[in-house]
C-alpha cells in the first residue's frame, strides 16, 4: 500500500484513496432505534437520538449503558489495569501491554507508547467500553506497543478545554514515570519513551491535535518526545455548512442536529462553532505551532457528514508545515473501522506503518 506524505503539498498530493468492497456493516452491538430508523428531520429529537436528556442543573442522564470490560482472559493477547490520573477530576488511565513482550536476542523490546483518545462526541463513552478496550487491545497486541487510554472527563459537566487539560495531565504522567525511579513498571521495562504517539478518534482525534499543540508550546517534556499524532475521523465543525454536511444532512448516526447539539454542549458556553476549538481552520496565534507537530496521520471515510471538514483540516496542516500523511476512503460512515472488521484491519496496517 503506497501512500505520499508533504509538508507544503496541497491534499490531492498528500493523500491516496483507498476502494473496498462495500457490504453490510458489522455490528457487535445492536443499535439503538432511534440510530436504525429514518429521519423526519422537522420531528428529529437529538436527545432521543444519543439516548440522553438534559437535567435542570446542566449534566446530562446518559440512558444507554454500553457493555464495559473491567477483567482479562488468559488467553487474551494483552494485559492490562487501571490506574487514577488526576483525583480531583476523578480521571483515571487504562494501560495496556502484549501478554508476550517481543524479545531482540533475548532482551525485551522497547515498545512505542501510544496515548489513546476515545470517541463520543465530547458526551459518551469512557476507557472500559467494549469498544474502546477492544480498539486499544488490539493497537497494543498488533502494532505491538504500550497503550494508554485516557478516561478524560465528558461535557457539558465538564466543557472544554477540560478534555485538553485531561490530556495534557496525561502527557506529564507518561513522562513522570520515566524520570521517577518509582515510575510504573510496564512503561519503565518496555516502553520507548523517544516514540509517544498521540492517537484520537472522532472527538478524540480533536483532542490529540490541540494535545499535541500544548504539547509544544512548552510542557517541557523531554527527555520524552511525541512522535506523531494520529486522528481517525477527528471532530471539527464551523458556522458555515460544508457540502458534506449538507449531503449527509440526515446521516443516521450522525445527523446535523447531533453533531450541532454535541459542539453545543461541549463548547464554552457562548461561543459559536467558529471558536478555534472546533474550527482549527479559523485564524489563530494556534496555527503558529502546527509546523512545529511533526509527523500526523489523518484517516477519514467518505460518508462520513465532517469528511469534507477533515480535508480542510489537512490543507491547514501541510500549509502550516506539518509533515502529513492522508489517507480518505471514498466509502464508509464515520466510525465505520470500529465496526467492520475489513476497515479496520485496512486502519490498522496504516497505523503500523507510521508507528513503525
Amino acid at each position: 500500500m503506497a501512500a505520499a506524505s508533504s509538508s507544503s503539498s496541497p491534499l490531492s498530493q498528500s493523500q491516496f484513496t483507498m476502494h473496498l468492497p462495500e457490504t453490510a456493516p458489522i455490528f457487535p452491538l445492536p443499535l439503538p432505534t432511534a440510530m436504525r430508523r429514518s429521519h423526519t428531520m422537522s420531528k428529529f429529537n437529538p436527545y432521543e437520538h444519543l439516548s440522553v436528556s438534559l437535567n435542570p442543573d446542566g449534566s446530562l442522564s446518559r440512558l444507554l449503558q454500553l457493555p464495559a470490560v473491567s477483567s482479562t482472559s488468559p488467553v487474551d493477547p494483552v494485559s492490562f489495569k487501571d490506574i487514577s490520573l488526576n483525583p480531583s477530576s476523578a480521571t483515571w488511565l487504562r494501560l495496556f501491554r502484549p501478554t508476550n513482550i517481543p524479545a531482540n536476542d533475548g532482551v525485551a523490546a522497547r515498545l512505542p507508547i501510544l496515548i489513546y483518545f476515545h470517541h463520543g462526541g465530547w458526551i459518551l463513552h469512557s476507557a472500559s467500553d467494549a469498544i474502546t478496550h477492544r480498539n486499544c487491545a488490539d493497537l497494543a497486541s498488533q502494532i505491538p506497543a504500550i497503550a494508554i487510554s485516557v478516561n478524560y472527563r465528558l461535557a457539558p459537566e465538564n466543557r472544554l478545554p477540560a478534555q485538553y487539560d485531561d490530556a495534557v495531565d496525561a502527557l506529564r504522567w507518561v513522562k513522570t514515570q520515566m524520570t521517577d525511579p518509582n515510575g510504573d513498571k510496564w512503561l519503565k521495562d518496555f516502553g520507548d519513551f523517544s516514540r509517544c504517539y498521540l492517537y484520537g478518534v472522532g472527538c478524540g482525534g480533536n483532542i490529540a491535535f490541540f494535545a499535541g499543540l500544548k504539547a509544544v508550546a512548552g510542557l517541557k517534556l523531554e527527555p520524552m518526545k511525541v512522535a506523531g499524532i494520529v486522528m481517525n475521523q477527528p471532530m471539527f465543525g464551523g458556522v458555515k455548512r460544508t457540502k458534506s454536511e449538507l449531503r449527509f444532512a440526515t446521516d443516521q448516526l450522525l445527523p446535523l442536529p447531533v453533531l450541532d447539539l454535541m459542539w453545543e454542549l461541549a463548547l464554552p458556553k457562548g461561543m459559536d462553532q467558529d471558536h478555534r476549538y472546533c474550527n482549527p481552520m479559523v485564524g489563530g496565534t494556534h496555527k503558529e505551532l502546527i509546523g512545529q507537530l511533526g509527523r500526523c496521520l489523518v484517516v477519514g471515510f467518505g460518508g462520513d457528514p465532517m469528511v469534507d471538514r477533515q480535508q480542510e483540516f489537512v490543507k491547514m496542516l501541510t500549509g502550516c508545515g506539518a509533515q502529513v500523511l492522508a489517507w480518505f476512503d471514498d466509502m464508509g460512515f464515520h466510525n465505520v473501522d470500529l465496526v467492520d472488521h475489513r476497515r479496520a484491519a485496512a486502519v490498522m496496517s496504516l497505523v503500523k506503518d507510521f508507528i513503525l
